[in-house]
């Protein structure tokens, strides 16, 4: 639990990798130089899940990956290795699977199972609405689709919906028991009638004991195939039931309990309710208390109800168990918001990191030829605040209208006690409730029991100020009305109450409606460059001053100096290799745009009307197909390569699937496009096809933008390596990462080739002119998590100094370095990689092309003996640093001091 924070890395469970996969791997993650295993969930999931965020138990380990002794022995295997435990834990949802004990309570005995308060479930609703039938229920019924079953094994009845099933209320298995020709059935009767949530095991042995009577057993089969041959008594067993099946299309506007986002198959979980929180987290503190556990990653901590005092009570706990494990959370920072400070933790999974990353390498004063270059292809101007915002509101009212219409009533509850307020109706509550979260800057506050923080009060201001300006809705008072609830302005304890319960849902929903409008729409909509398009990321946020790069790692070293850097994740739109490449084009639009015309010269003939003002690819698909393309190909492609182009081609066919549904502009998932979508594939497989003559052609002409995207891809690892924080690397991204999104990015991975790569002999400088094959990368990885190992403090909460940079190429160089007490450590890396390489003819700028550029040292860095981190030796420096003097004559540095 002692074990310093040098870096950590994250492992996909599923899909063919399980414990004792992660066990085998332990050895190398200790060679490459990590200091923490981060695991996806492994948790049980529910049936066939790929991602394990649909966990069904938190005190069970998946059976698939190897179970309690398959746990138990990774672990072994870690702390073989001195490697610490991260684990992925999701506390704001649960699956709704018949394998959750749990919910299935919940759907037998309603209200009065011991489980009614787990779940953030709407009891003042007639039923549970479960939308998973296939058609509107009457027809389901109607076709037969609806029928009882028995499963002797396990002593149970199960109403069967295709498939799914759900179990029966006891109280009301009278309507199977009427069809029941034998001497048992008045007792049976009458016995399951009176039944209660603890008399479950009992009725099941009692049952089980009938079943093990053939005749009973075959007069049993009798009843329910007569049930089920019967549609008035299934329907009316269907009516006694404490939920009602539905269309699943039924589920965005009627959905009796909260959600994840839009998915009906994850149900929100009470953490708030202190024996909710027990149950849930009993295993993590078990694993803590027995050193197994050494750290803890909150998925979705914005849509728990407090997370302040949720994560106080998460840390309590631990403590209890005399044990303080490294907390994490996935929390989305957006324009200047900061980590809160008072959560008592040691920082987020740091996609903030990603977005001050980009700033390095997207040059600023490109942004209007860019622009240009995109209108002109889409023969229009997109407003993309504009097209968040309406996003926002079309998500929030369609996707989300259920829980659009929770709020609503809650609202109406308490205007309606207000003398100023009393006469506002529904629509007029309704719309200002959007518009205030289509105002919202950020993915939500955090109001609560506690207070109103005063950086919340502003943020709310801002937002209702914004929502009157739109004059969506004709009068301010409804909007002013919405910014009282969200601040808790009010005297009245009914109304302060009323106001808490409205607060806390819009809260938790307001993430879901940021995510879904911008991640997941606007994001595959708005393709001027899409390596901006990035969780967390602002697209016109184009580019920035060093300065701005160097203010975001000051505040890192204030705010979480032990928080995670990360550069690609299992959620991240595209591979960290994939962005640095395509960060290049900003330094050449005009090329980059000739490159798109010759493209789509070439392959006119691929593209479809598929209506009058439609055609397949639409401009601004296919405008960001071509640089998918580029961010998918390996650097050493081969265009005649057909084993790589058709593996390529699947990625790319299911990607353009997913990113067209996902803008839902002209397919959807809930509605596909056939004949869009057939063009589309169509599309891309023509411009894979070598013998139509683009592929060849466009992979020559981007060439310059290949090598400057390595080099762009090394820069990014030295400056991740020694920025303040801890690195995480994600799963095989040692090597390049070109990987598309979810699923793309979870294929497996060829751990064979980068246990090789830590063997091989080679030089830093060899390597690096071998840039192609991914190699480099991998080398400079692990020598740079050697130097962290050495001196971890010195990464996490040593003080952050830029260092200016002197000479012609100045700007194409950040530096800085790092000091605390007598160690220090100097990063230098390249940036705006395509320029500099078009002027200097060769990827090894070092050789002769830096000129009198330098680098300024000042105070305690001057007149130390410095280790070159990356190739061995040392060199002395007095206050310049030459960049032509490099070790190795590499385009980058990493030196340390001690």
């Amino acid at each position: 639990m002692n074990r310093p924070l040098v870096a950590t890395y994250r492992l996909q469970f599923r899909e063919g990798t399980d414990f004792a996969a992660a066990s085998e791997l332990a050895p190398y993650l200790k060679k490459l130089g990590v200091s923490h295993f981060y695991a996806s969930p492994i948790f049980a999931a529910s049936p066939g899940s790929t991602h394990g965020y649909d966990v069904v138990d938190y005190n069970r380990f998946e059976a698939d990956l190897g179970g309690d002794p398959g746990f138990t022995a990774m672990s072994d295997a870690l702390t073989r290795e001195d490697l610490g435990l991260i684990l992925d834990f999701v506390p704001n949802h649960m699956g709704v699977s018949p394998e959750n004990g749990w919910w299935e309570d919940v759907l037998a005995w309603g209200r009065e199972s011991r489980h009614a308060t787990t779940f953030d479930i709407a009891w003042d609703a007639e039923k549970i609405l479960v939308p998973v039938l296939g058609k509107p229920y009457g027809e389901a019924l109607a076709d037969g689709d609806l029928k009882v079953v028995v499963e002797p094994e396990r002593a149970r009845f199960r109403f069967d919906a295709g498939g799914y099933q759900l179990p029966i209320d006891p109280r009301s298995l009278g309507h199977v028991f009427g069809f029941l020709e034998h001497e048992e059935r008045d007792r049976l009767n009458r016995r399951f009638a009176v039944a209660t949530p603890v008399d479950g095991d009992e009725l099941t042995e009692r049952l089980r004991e009938h079943l093990g009577d053939a005749g009973f057993q075959s007069a049993l089969t009798h009843a329910v195939e007569a049930i089920n041959g019967d549609r008035t008594a299934l329907h009316g067993l269907h009516e006694a039931q404490n939920w009602r099946l539905a269309w699943w299309r039924t589920a965005r506007e009627k959905l009796t309990y909260r959600r994840f986002f839009e998915i009906a198959d994850l149900i929100g979980v009470r953490q708030e309710i202190r024996h909710v929180f027990r149950d849930s987290h009993r295993t993590v503190i078990r694993l803590a208390k027995e050193r197994r556990l050494d750290g803890i990653r909150i998925d979705h901590v914005d849509g728990l109800a407090d997370p302040k005092n949720y994560l106080l009570d998460l840390r309590q706990a631990f403590q209890s168990a005399r044990r303080d494990p490294l907390i994490y959370v996935e929390k989305i920072l957006t324009g200047e918001e900061r980590l809160r400070t008072s959560w008592d933790i040691q920082g987020t999974t740091g996609y903030e990191f990603i977005t001050a990353l980009s700033g390095l390498y997207v040059d600023a004063t490109k942004e209007e030829a860019m622009a240009e270059a995109y209108a002109d292809f889409l023969g229009e101007v997109e407003d993309l605040r504009g097209m968040i915002k309406r996003q926002k509101r079309s998500i929030f009212a369609r996707n989300l209208a259920g829980e659009l219409a929770y709020l609503t009533g809650e609202a109406l509850d308490v205007a309606a006690r207000g003398l100023s307020t009393r006469d506002l109706g529904p629509d007029t509550i309704q719309r200002s409730i959007v518009e205030v979260a289509a105002s919202l800057p950020v993915y939500r506050t955090y109001v609560g029991v506690d207070g109103v923080p005063t950086k919340d009060v502003a943020i709310i201001d801002a937002a209702v100020a914004e929502a009157k300006s739109g004059r969506e809705v004709e009068a301010d008072e409804p909007i002013e009305f919405i910014g009282r609830l969200l601040k808790l302005d009010f005297e009245e304890a009914a109304d302060v109450a009323g106001a808490l319960n409205f607060t806390r849902r819009f809260q938790q929903t307001t993430g879901a409606v940021m995510a879904k409008a911008v991640e997941d729409t606007v994001f595959y909509r708005y393709n001027r460059l899409i390596a901006l398009n990035e969780v967390g990321g602002e697209p016109d946020h184009y580019g920035a001053e060093l300065a701005a790069f160097h203010e975001a790692m000051r505040i890192r070293v204030e705010d979480q100096p032990e928080g995670l850097l990360a550069t690609s994740t299992h959620d991240t739109k595209r591979g960290e290799d994939a962005r640095a490449r395509l960060y290049t084009l900003s330094e050449a639009p005009e090329r980059w745009e000739t490159i798109v015309a010759k493209g789509t010269e070439t392959l006119g003939a691929f593209r479809h009307q598929i209506e009058p003002l439609l055609v397949s690819p639409d401009p601004a698909t296919e405008w960001g197909f071509y640089q998918s393309l580029l961010g998918v190909l390996p650097a050493d492609f081969d265009p005649k390569d057909r084993k790589t182009l058709a593996e390529i081609e699947t990625r790319l066919l299911a990607f353009v699937e997913k990113a067209v549904r996902e803008a839902k502009r002209y397919t959807s998932w809930t509605s596909p496009a056939e004949d869009y979508e057939s063009a589309l594939k169509g599309f891309v497989s023509a411009a894979l096809d070598p013998a139509n003559g683009f592929l060849e052609t466009f992979w020559q002409e981007v060439q310059p933008f290949v090598a400057a995207g390595a080099l762009n891809s090394l820069s990014q690892v030295i400056v991740k390596m020694a920025a303040p924080g801890v690195p995480d690397i994600y799963q095989g991204t040692e090597f390049y990462d070109l990987s598309l999104v979810d699923p793309d990015n979870r294929r497996p991975i060829d751990f064979s080739a980068r246990v090789k790569a830590m063997d091989e002999a080679m030089s830093m400088p060899e390597a690096f002119r071998h840039w192609r094959d991914g190699r480099i990368k991998a080398k400079v990885t692990a020598a740079s998590l050697k130097a962290r190992q050495r001196e971890p403090e010195l990464f996490t909460r040593g003080d952050y100094l830029p260092l200016a940079v002197e000479g012609p190429l100045a700007d194409h160089v950040i530096a800085f370095a790092r000091l605390r007490e007598e160690a220090a450590a100097i990063a230098v890396a390249p940036r705006m990689s395509l320029k500099l390489l078009a002027d200097c003819g060769t990827i090894m700028p070092g050789e002769g092309c830096w000129g009198d550029t330098a680098i300024r040292l000042t105070g305690p860095l001057i007149g130390r003996d410095w280790e070159d981190v990356l190739d061995k030796g040392m060199l002395a420096l007095d206050d310049r640093l030459r960049l032509g003097d490099l070790p190795g004559k590499l385009p980058f540095a990493f030196l340390l001091a001690s």
